[in-house]
């Protein structure tokens, strides 16, 4: 679906911020793509959406160019990114001009979100806060109805009570042919919807597998001192004892600690590989 080859690109001559880079993104599910500042989440993102062109290989969504900008892929796509400005209309009115872009804009999802998160579309966008813009918004790239959705740091902003209705919203919406593609720093915000989980460091990917896989191959636990098994393949001093990842033989999935397994990848990354890889 959705194809990164070999990109190179940097925003400077002498910086890159991606070098020889490539990674799939295949249909269906929700992606969460993580990494520290500065190692080309968001860049890839508006590279996916040929707001940027790279500096060498490609990016093609469905086998087409994404610097191409053909009606049929940028009707297809759509991204929330982490800062935007809506205008100073009513939301009724901005509706009108973004519904023609979207051949799969749906009004039913669009009132279903909307009441999800207790929103009307008797609104002014120049009189809401910047949560309820981001709710908004939100409303609007899930009414789009594109195949392709990309989310950057889309929880920034949220209060407590959103960011649960903000998951609750996203997966109402999901069907068998969409993809989603969440790129955030707060991953316990998103850890319970994500389908696949894409770790990456600068051109580097450290870890691209589904999360079914990782609770099949790794058990998450909290220890006492002393308590923890033989085979600990990582482990971080915690209130109570030690969170520590071991090998699963089989005793039955733990619920994933993302920030723990993305710790683990920054200073372990073969041991975790080679178990969820086997």
């Amino acid at each position: 679906m959705l194809e990164i080859k070999d990109l190179t690109f940097g925003y400077t001559k002498s910086v890159k911020v991606l070098e020889d880079f490539s990674l799939t993104f295949d249909e269906g599910g929700i992606y969460g793509l993580l990494g520290k500042n500065g190692t080309g989440k968001s860049t890839l993102l508006y590279l996916a959406m040929g707001l940027l062109h790279p500096q060498k290989g490609e990016v093609t969504y469905n086998g087409i160019d994404t610097r191409l900008r053909r009606p049929e892929s940028l009707g297809d796509m759509f991204i929330v990114p982490e800062e935007y400005n809506l205008p100073s209309i009513r939301l009724e009115e901005y509706l009108k001009v973004v519904r023609p872009f979207y051949p799969r804009f749906s009004n039913e999802i669009l009132e279903k979100c909307l009441a999800g998160f207790g929103m009307s579309k008797d609104v002014h966008l120049a009189a809401l806060s910047m949560g309820q813009k981001k709710k908004i918004y939100m409303c609007i790239a899930l009414a789009a109805n594109t195949r392709l959705l990309l989310m950057d740091e889309p929880t920034n902003g949220l209060d407590i009570p959103s960011k649960s209705q903000f998951r609750k919203v996203v997966a109402s919406g999901m069907t068998d042919d969409k993809t989603i593609i969440i790129s955030t720093h707060q991953v316990r915000d998103v850890e319970l919807l994500l389908d696949h989980l894409c770790i990456i460091e600068p051109n580097r990917v450290l870890l691209d597998a589904p999360m079914a896989r990782v609770a099949q191959q790794l058990r998450f636990l909290e220890v006492a001192p002393g308590e923890a098994p033989a085979d600990v393949l990582y482990s971080e001093q915690s209130l109570h004892g030690y969170s520590i990842i071991a090998p699963n033989h089989g005793e039955g999935e733990t619920p994933v600690n993302l920030e723990l397994l993305f710790n683990s990848l920054l200073t372990h990354a073969e041991k975790i590989q080679n178990q969820v890889n086997r």
